[in-house]
């Protein structure tokens, strides 16, 4: 083995702010951001799309 260390990876982005990524907050860079990002997802400001039909968790109608 020759001991050399493989470079690291250049940390990503906040994904707020686009600011470096602070070891404490990975992968913010501050509570603030951290903070931000959580207040978009409890706001449904982010969603997953789906294919699914709104009315799916409805009963089925009833046959008589």
């Amino acid at each position: 083995m020759s001991g050399t260390v493989p470079p690291k990876r250049k940390p990503e982005p906040c994904p707020v702010c686009a600011k470096p990524a602070q070891a404490g907050f990975q992968p913010f860079c501050s509570t603030r951001c951290a903070d931000i990002d959580l207040g978009r997802w409890l706001t449904d400001r982010y969603a997953i799309p789906t294919d699914d039909d709104e009315t799916e968790d409805e009963a089925p109608p009833h046959s008589s």
